[in-house]
Protein backbone atom coordinates (compact mmCIF):
# COMPACT_ATOMS: atom_id res chain seq x y z
CA UNK A 1 0.00 0.00 0.00
CA UNK A 2 1.32 3.45 -0.86
CA UNK A 3 0.76 6.15 1.73
CA UNK A 4 1.00 9.73 0.52
CA UNK A 5 1.32 12.71 2.83
CA UNK A 6 3.24 15.94 3.18
CA UNK A 7 5.95 16.39 5.74
CA UNK A 8 7.25 19.84 6.52
CA UNK A 9 5.59 21.09 3.34
CA UNK A 10 7.12 18.47 1.04
CA UNK A 11 5.37 15.56 -0.63
CA UNK A 12 6.26 12.17 0.79
CA UNK A 13 5.29 8.60 0.00
CA UNK A 14 5.88 5.38 1.82
CA UNK A 15 5.43 1.76 0.84
CA UNK A 16 5.66 0.58 4.46
CA UNK A 17 2.85 -1.41 6.04
CA UNK A 18 -0.02 0.80 7.15
CA UNK A 19 0.42 -0.20 10.80
CA UNK A 20 4.05 0.95 10.88
CA UNK A 21 4.41 3.71 13.48
CA UNK A 22 4.79 7.13 11.89
CA UNK A 23 7.82 7.73 14.12
CA UNK A 24 9.84 5.07 12.28
CA UNK A 25 8.94 6.50 8.89
CA UNK A 26 9.97 9.98 10.04
CA UNK A 27 13.26 8.89 11.60
CA UNK A 28 14.38 5.84 9.64
CA UNK A 29 12.94 6.40 6.17
CA UNK A 30 12.93 10.20 5.95
CA UNK A 31 16.00 10.83 8.11
CA UNK A 32 14.35 13.49 10.28
CA UNK A 33 15.83 12.66 13.66
CA UNK A 34 14.59 15.64 15.68
CA UNK A 35 11.51 13.64 16.64
CA UNK A 36 12.60 11.29 19.42
CA UNK A 37 11.62 7.83 20.58
CA UNK A 38 10.78 7.86 24.26
CA UNK A 39 8.35 5.31 25.61
CA UNK A 40 6.79 3.79 22.50
CA UNK A 41 3.29 3.90 24.01
CA UNK A 42 2.36 7.57 23.56
CA UNK A 43 2.79 8.48 27.21
CA UNK A 44 5.94 10.63 27.33
CA UNK A 45 5.53 13.09 24.44
CA UNK A 46 9.11 12.91 23.09
CA UNK A 47 7.74 11.88 19.68
CA UNK A 48 5.18 14.70 19.36
CA UNK A 49 4.63 16.01 15.84
CA UNK A 50 1.71 17.87 14.30
CA UNK A 51 -0.71 16.03 12.03
CA UNK A 52 -3.16 18.41 10.43
CA UNK A 53 -2.01 21.04 12.92
CA UNK A 54 -2.77 18.91 16.00
CA UNK A 55 -0.21 17.55 18.44
CA UNK A 56 0.11 13.83 17.76
CA UNK A 57 2.24 11.08 19.28
CA UNK A 58 4.13 9.64 16.31
CA UNK A 59 5.10 6.43 18.13
CA UNK A 60 1.47 5.25 18.28
CA UNK A 61 0.17 6.81 15.06
CA UNK A 62 -0.01 4.24 12.28
CA UNK A 63 1.30 5.35 8.92
CA UNK A 64 -2.11 4.70 7.35
CA UNK A 65 -3.62 7.38 9.62
CA UNK A 66 -1.61 10.13 7.89
CA UNK A 67 -2.56 9.24 4.32
CA UNK A 68 -3.33 12.59 2.69
CA UNK A 69 -2.42 14.54 5.84
CA UNK A 70 0.06 17.30 6.53
CA UNK A 71 2.73 16.32 9.07
CA UNK A 72 5.07 18.81 10.70
CA UNK A 73 8.12 17.80 12.71
CA UNK A 74 10.41 20.00 14.77
CA UNK A 75 12.56 20.45 11.64
CA UNK A 76 9.57 21.90 9.79
CA UNK A 77 8.30 24.19 12.54
CA UNK A 78 10.65 26.90 11.29
CA UNK A 79 13.54 26.19 8.90
CA UNK A 80 15.82 28.60 10.80
CA UNK A 81 14.58 27.44 14.24
CA UNK A 82 13.23 30.97 14.71
CA UNK A 83 9.66 30.15 15.78
CA UNK A 84 8.85 32.28 18.86
CA UNK A 85 8.61 29.15 21.01
CA UNK A 86 12.04 27.97 19.85
CA UNK A 87 13.51 31.43 20.45
CA UNK A 88 12.16 31.60 24.00
CA UNK A 89 13.32 28.04 24.68
CA UNK A 90 16.89 29.07 23.83
CA UNK A 91 16.68 32.44 25.58
CA UNK A 92 15.55 30.85 28.86
CA UNK A 93 17.85 27.84 28.45
CA UNK A 94 14.94 25.49 29.03
CA UNK A 95 16.55 22.16 28.16
CA UNK A 96 18.95 20.38 30.42
CA UNK A 97 19.68 17.16 28.52
CA UNK A 98 17.40 18.29 25.69
CA UNK A 99 16.08 14.87 24.71
CA UNK A 100 12.39 15.67 25.22
CA UNK A 101 12.54 19.23 24.02
CA UNK A 102 11.41 18.77 20.41
CA UNK A 103 8.28 17.09 21.74
CA UNK A 104 7.86 19.76 24.42
CA UNK A 105 8.14 22.51 21.81
CA UNK A 106 5.69 20.86 19.41
CA UNK A 107 3.19 20.34 22.26
CA UNK A 108 3.65 23.97 23.34
CA UNK A 109 2.95 25.28 19.84
CA UNK A 110 -0.30 23.31 19.79
CA UNK A 111 -1.15 24.55 23.30
CA UNK A 112 -0.68 28.17 22.23
CA UNK A 113 -2.90 27.65 19.19
CA UNK A 114 -5.73 26.54 21.47
CA UNK A 115 -4.94 28.80 24.44
CA UNK A 116 -3.12 31.94 23.25
CA UNK A 117 -2.93 33.23 26.84
CA UNK A 118 -2.81 30.00 28.84
CA UNK A 119 -3.46 29.82 32.54
CA UNK A 120 -1.42 27.55 34.78
CA UNK A 121 -4.35 25.10 34.66
CA UNK A 122 -4.31 25.15 30.83
CA UNK A 123 -0.57 24.49 30.81
CA UNK A 124 -0.89 21.69 33.37
CA UNK A 125 -3.72 20.02 31.44
CA UNK A 126 -2.15 20.19 27.99
CA UNK A 127 1.47 19.56 28.94
CA UNK A 128 0.75 16.75 31.44
CA UNK A 129 1.66 14.05 28.93
CA UNK A 130 4.98 15.64 27.96
CA UNK A 131 7.53 14.30 30.40
CA UNK A 132 10.94 15.73 31.16
CA UNK A 133 13.30 13.42 33.01
CA UNK A 134 15.49 16.39 33.95
CA UNK A 135 12.50 18.06 35.64
CA UNK A 136 12.83 21.44 33.91
CA UNK A 137 9.10 22.03 34.32
CA UNK A 138 9.55 25.44 35.98
CA UNK A 139 11.56 26.67 32.98
CA UNK A 140 9.09 25.06 30.56
CA UNK A 141 6.17 26.88 32.21
CA UNK A 142 8.08 30.17 32.16
CA UNK A 143 8.93 29.67 28.47
CA UNK A 144 5.31 28.91 27.59
CA UNK A 145 4.15 32.12 29.25
CA UNK A 146 6.91 34.18 27.64
CA UNK A 147 6.18 32.68 24.21
CA UNK A 148 2.47 33.43 24.66
CA UNK A 149 3.31 37.05 25.42
CA UNK A 150 5.68 37.25 22.44
CA UNK A 151 3.04 35.79 20.12
CA UNK A 152 0.14 37.94 21.40
CA UNK A 153 -1.15 40.36 18.81
CA UNK A 154 -0.21 43.96 19.54
CA UNK A 155 -2.99 46.14 20.91
CA UNK A 156 -5.00 47.86 18.21
CA UNK A 157 -3.92 51.45 17.48
CA UNK A 158 -5.88 53.87 19.61
CA UNK A 159 -6.93 51.19 22.08
CA UNK A 160 -6.61 52.16 25.70
CA UNK A 161 -5.11 49.84 28.27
Amino acid sequence: MTTRFTINGRAATSEAEGDTPLLWIIRDDLGLTGTKFGCGIGMCGACTVHVGGRATRACITPLAAVDGAAVTTIEGLDPQAAHPVQQVWRELQVPQCGYCQSGQIMQTVALLQDFPQPTDADIDAVMAGSLCRCMTYVRIREAIKKAAAAMAPAAAPGASS
